[in-house]
């Protein structure tokens, strides 16, 4: 039973994915924060052409 222990936790065949899952979540996170920062203008931008057109 230890062996299966010792041999679980040397085992790094995973380490790969959950590191490229981190780094698609921290890509992710920084889409997300840069679109609804600019999604409030983009909001703004667009009302301001509706109403011109009107």
């Amino acid at each position: 039973m230890t062996n299966i222990l010792k041999d679980f936790i040397a085992d790094e065949r995973g380490a790969t994915a959950i590191e490229y899952g981190l780094i698609a979540a921290g890509i992710a996170l920084a889409i997300i924060t840069v679109v609804n920062g600019m999604g409030s203008k983009l909001n703004a931008k667009f009302g301001s052409i509706s109403s011109s057109l009107k």
